[in-house]
This record gives C-alpha cells, structure tokens and sequence, in this order.
C-alpha cells in the first residue's frame, strides 16, 4: 500500500466517522448516563480476538489531562470548537467514552502469501448507535450496500482505488471495503468486514479476545491510554509456524517472550508513564534490563531538547520475575512543554543564496613581432 493508497483508506475512515457524527445530530435518541469503569471492562471482554489492543478515555484525557498540558488560550479554543460542534453538528466530543483499536493478524493463505491484519475500532459513548449508523447509511446512499449478519446490519463502502489496485495485489483485498455496524444501544464498531463479523460474533459470546489480554490492559483501569499484545505470537501465526489457513500445524513456540503492557496515567504532579514485556524467564530479563539500560543513557545525550533528556532521565528499569518493568514520574510542565515545543511550526531553513556567477576570464591576446624594416 503506497502513500496515496493510505491516504484514500484514511479519508475513507474519516468520512465514515464524520457521517456517523452528523447522522446523530438528526437522530433524537439520547441516553442520560456516561459509561463507568465497569461498563468499559465489559466492552473490552466482548471485543473479538485480537493480538494487539489500545484502549483510550477520550474524557479523561480531554477534561484530566488537557486543561493540565495545553496552554489556557489553546484549551479555550478547543472548548470554543466543542461548542460549535455540539451547536452545529449536534454530538459533543466529551461523550465519547472508549475508544478502542484492535489489530488481528492470520495465518498465511494456501499458496503461502503473506495476509495482511484486520483492524477494528469500537467506538462507546452518550449516543444511539443503531440510530447513528442507520443514518449514515442514508446520508452514503448509492455509495454503500448493507449485509445483514445474524441479527445485525453491516453498512458496507467501497474504496474504490484500494479495489482497483487489489485486483493486482490481492494484499489489498481487506482494505477495499470498510464497514460499519452498531454492537449495542451505545456503542459502533468501524472496520474490515470480516473483523466487524467477528466483533458481532463476540459480543454474543463466541470468538472473544483472551482474557489474559484484557488483564494486561486493565492493569491499571485508570489509565489514559493502555496498550497490551502480542507481538511474538502474531509473527508466529504470520508467518506460518502454525501452518496455513488451510493446513494448520502443531505449535512448537508457547513463549509468552514479547508480550507487552503500556501506559499513561496522571496523578497531581505527575504524568507516569508504566510498561512491562515478558522475557519468558528471570534470567533473559535480567540480561534484556542491563542491555537495554546501557542503551539509556548514551541515548539520552542524543536528544537536543532537554525536554526530551528529562523525561528519558525519569526512566527507572526493573526485573520483576520474568518481566522487564519501566516506569517514569514526569512533572507535567515537563511534558507540556515537551509537547508545545514538538506542534510549534518548524521554521524553514534559510534560502542559499546562490553562488555569484564568475565571469569567464578573456583569452589572453597572441602578441606578434613586427618583422624589422630593412
């Protein structure tokens, strides 16, 4: 997938999105309560299989963290652009309240080619799902279909360049058409066909994430965002140590070696930072925690901002058992500030100003003797 193709598959995503948006502004349904915590836990244990999962609390992070990292002119003009939203479109973006991303990879097809991963995004919040998607599908008229699944309605759009290209690249075959369908009263799922099939399947109890998954995820549920997969595990199945789509194979690779947590939460002073990978056993950590700290501190002198070097000075490196465990507790003005350096706009580099052009030299003159007069 080239440049372009990701950026036709991405506006594709978006307009779905922004469709899904102004379909709520004509609907009237609207439910009176955020999810709590709980309800959340539930949406990430009826999510489909998934090798990799990022979790987000898009309210947290936009009424905890942002008044906390932007500055005051910036959060009033995102608080003013809400307000116009909400005034014009008819959704405010703090209703939100999960957001989830999940990737699912595969075992290699028959004749032994690489498939490419399905994505998922589940999306949950104050809003009727049912009502925002049946909308868009109205809005998207000729430009979509619907494919019914057990009790469930898929609206279906085409990306017309993807499928063209995919008839010479069959790796593309799983992004030429992107669905959307509502899981429940509050909450939508957005992705590959296939996987939003499995999404359906999983949420009335069949084909669903591993639980071990999930645990790694919710090891703090207060996090703003959290991440935990596997990463080992999908190159296993990628790349055909457990056979093909066709023609399974014993598995030979049980190593949990990989699999890794992520977070960010905040506290009064702090912005922490918490991650963990497995290393399979006590010694390979202990071996991965000193190379990886001998790495730190040469990297750190790499960085120009000091923004950049207190933060990575934060980090503190630990062997728990078979884990490699980091954390680091960083002020928040350090990391606004951090982060207001890295969205200034980078100046442009001074025009070189071309050299003066040299002037070619004459050809010097051929002096002739006068013959002498006789």
């Amino acid at each position: 997938m080239n440049v372009a193709q990701f950026k036709s598959y991405v506006a594709s995503v978006l307009t779905i999105l922004v469709l899904v948006t102004v379909a709520h502004s004509q609907s009237t349904v609207q439910q009176s309560a955020h999810a709590t915590p709980q309800s959340n836990v539930a949406l990430l244990t009826t999510l489909p299989e998934a090798d990799t999962i990022v979790y987000l609390s898009p309210q947290k992070i936009l009424n905890e963290a942002a008044p906390k990292m932007m500055p005051a002119a910036d959060l009033a003009k995102l608080r003013a652009d809400f307000a116009d939203i909400k005034r014009n479109v008819g959704i405010d973006p703090s209703t939100v309240d999960s957001l989830v991303l999940a990737i699912r990879f595969h075992k290699p097809s028959a004749d032994l080619s690489f498939v490419p991963p399905d994505v998922l995004s589940v999306i949950s919040g104050d809003f009727s799902a049912e009502a925002l998607v049946t909308m868009a599908g109205a809005l998207l008229q000729d430009k979509s279909r619907t494919e019914a699944y057990n009790s469930k309605t898929i609206t279906i759009v085409k990306i017309d360049a993807l499928e063209e290209e995919a008839k010479d690249n069959p790796m593309l075959k799983s992004f030429s058409e992107l669905g959307v369908v509502a899981i429940n009263g509050n909450t939508f799922a957005l992705g590959n066909v296939n996987y939003l099939k499995a999404a359906i399947d999983a949420a009335a109890g069949n084909g669903r994430v591993n639980p071990a998954t999930v645990n790694s995820l919710l090891r703090n549920p207060n996090a703003l965002v959290s991440a935990a997969g596997s990463p080992l595990a999908a190159f296993v199945k990628s790349f055909g140590m457990l056979g093909t789509e066709t023609t399974p194979r014993e598995s030979h690779c049980d190593s949990r070696f990989g699999d890794f947590y992520a977070a960010i939460t905040m506290d009064a002073v702090n912005i922490n930072f918490r991650g963990a990978m497995n290393a399979d056993n006590p010694d390979t950590a202990r071996i991965i925690n000193g190379m990886v700290s001998g790495l730190i501190q040469p990297l750190i002198g790499s960085f120009p901002e000091e923004d950049a070097r207190k933060i990575l000075q934060a980090v503190r490196m630990q062997t728990k058992e078979s884990e490699v465990v980091w954390e680091a507790d960083v002020p928040h003005q350090t990391v606004a500030s951090f982060i207001q350096e890295q969205m200034k706009p980078k100046a442009a580099p001074p025009a070189s100003s071309a050299p003066a052009p040299v002037k070619p030299k004459p050809a010097p003159k051929r002096r002739t003797r006068r013959k002498p007069t006789k």
